[in-house]
């Protein structure tokens, strides 16, 4: 099958819809993508017509997406394209939609925390809600906040804190420094 295959980098325009379905649960969202370039005369970087883009995101990834994704965020969507062609009260409408086959947070905008998510079948039964309001054990609540801005899949484990870290080994940080930044959950094939 030729299937036309895209990356997109953009931003969430809105929020990630999620719902169960007899095949698996589903996600949906709107991606904004605006291209930016260098106005020479201008001196300045502009702003280019803003192209918006409808993403389905189905099962695992679906799931993870509606606990780890808010409006606004930086995002690169790679999948497939759907160009969809129908008439409605007599005018021509076309719309793209890209079929998901993975979803990251941009890391060239800011950073993000990998959380794996633990598959076993109680981790698929809550509803992304349920999964934002809970917290791993040992996690504490001072990161509340980040925590709501939908990041914490069910099943997921703190950051290690023991001695296997090694203090002050390059690339590492510590507990503290690990709950201080936003933390996103990605799927996991």
């Amino acid at each position: 099958m030729n299937d036309t295959l895209v990356t997109l980098v953009g931003n969430a325009a809105t929020r990630v819809e999620y719902r169960e379905t007899a095949t698996g649960g589903v996600a949906r969202f709107r991606l904004a993508v605006t291209p930016r370039k260098f106005d020479r005369r201008k001196d300045a970087w502009v702003e280019g017509h803003s192209s918006f883009y409808t993403v389905w995101a189905w099962r695992s990834l679906g799931l993870n997406l509606a606990s780890s994704v808010a409006v606004g965020e930086p995002l690169v969507v790679h999948g497939r394209l759907r160009v969809r062609d129908e008439d409605l009260d007599g005018r021509r409408r076309f719309s793209a939609d890209v079929e998901a086959i993975t979803v990251g947070h941009d890391l060239t905008r800011g950073t993000s925390a990998f959380r794996r998510v633990v598959k076993s079948d109680s981790a698929f039964a809550h509803s992304p809600k349920d999964a934002l309001e809970e917290v791993s054990p040992g996690a504490g609540g001072a990161d509340s906040e980040t925590r709501s801005a939908g990041s914490v899949a069910a099943g997921d484990q703190p950051p290690p804190t023991g001695p296997e870290e090694g203090a002050g080994a390059p690339g590492e940080r510590g507990a503290q420094e690990l709950a201080a930044l936003p933390v996103a959950a990605c799927a996991v094939p």
